[in-house]
């Protein structure tokens, strides 16, 4: 990327872009617990907010005269679309029911380490860095603390166990980076937001029959889901869907991109804040010193990257 069009973006835009994507990705955990509250099933909330947020960005795409049916990407788009926000997001909606938002983004914000241990094409590059070795080896620690409540609870006989939750978290997590790599490996022909579109319409629509095999439509009544579901599904099309992405988009293309993705240690932190002191979640400090541990790793892991991006920057 050239360092003239870095320099040349507006620094209030870029504050505002920045402050967009750590605030609203890391309150969509809270607000889709929010709507899950208020009736909302789950695999429901998948399809309406990802099929909404996909036909905006598409017709979006459309008027500004972009070529949208592209075979190959179109197939990408689906495979991409599925990992992240099918499998990725979907486990994410689904353990929400049963997990606090603040736990589940814990849980989530491993995803750095999985995309250092799956991009094997890089393996030769990102492991021959020691920062790198030493916070994949911290990042698993800081797993292990995560679990360590649970398999405590386990082996003790005590209460009904989350570790299934987790478990699965942790799989939601390596599809999300699975699902980023890919993404990564095969770029688009065409424009990010059209890429974008596809894949959320394309997960979307494969939302509708995981919810009809958890029985979500048998009983349902949209009358008697609340207000606040609905403001709540408004915002994480508009916002969480629409907003952040472009938001991410964008400063990709006018910032450094490991700077772009310190959002991975800011989103736990709004989630964890956000659903103490709104919705009275409990985080133990056991949970907490996790997080801690798994950002530590996350940074240390950037470390390198963050050093070269520095040398090119200053040689340039």
């Amino acid at each position: 990327m050239p360092s003239q069009q870095k320099k040349s973006a507006s620094p209030i835009l870029v504050v505002i872009a920045f402050a967009t994507v750590y605030i609203v990705w890391g309150s969509t955990y809270f607000f889709i617990r929010l709507a899950e509250q208020g009736g909302m099933p789950p695999f429901l909330l998948g399809a309406i907010r990802f099929i909404i947020a996909g036909m905006i960005l598409m017709t979006w795409c459309i008027i500004k005269g972009e070529k949208v049916f592209v075979k190959r990407d179109i197939l990408n788009a689906a495979v991409t679309g599925l990992l992240l926000l099918l499998v990725g997001n979907g486990i994410v909606i689904w353990a929400e029911q049963t997990l606090p938002s603040a736990m589940v983004a814990i849980m989530v914000s491993s995803a750095p380490i999985w995309f250092v241990l799956l991009d094997k094409p890089n393996w030769s590059i990102n492991l021959k860095q020691k920062s790198t070795i030493v916070g994949l080896i911290i990042g698993f620690i800081g797993v292990i603390v995560l679990f360590s409540e649970q398999l405590e609870n386990i082996f003790s006989g005590g209460g009904a166990s989350k570790l299934p939750w987790m478990l699965l978290l942790l799989l939601g997590s390596i599809s999300w980076s699975a699902g980023s790599l890919f993404s990564k490996h095969r770029p688009t022909t065409g424009s990010a937001s059209v890429s974008t579109a596809w894949q959320m319409l394309i997960a979307g629509i494969a939302y509708i029959p995981v919810s009809f095999m958890h029985n979500e439509y048998s009983g349902l009544d949209l009358h008697k889901i609340q207000t606040t579901s609905w403001l709540a599904i408004g915002y994480l099309v508009l916002f969480g869907s629409i907003a952040a992405y472009n938001a991410y988009v964008w400063l990709l293309q006018v910032r450094p991109a490991t700077q772009v993705s310190t959002y991975a240690y800011v989103n736990p932190v709004i989630a964890v804040i956000l659903g103490v002191v709104f919705a009275a979640e409990h985080i133990s400090f056991t949970q907490l010193a996790g997080l801690f541990v798994i950002l530590g790793s996350v940074l240390l892991i950037n470390l390198a990257k963050y050093r070269k991006e520095k040398m090119v920057l200053a040689v340039e």
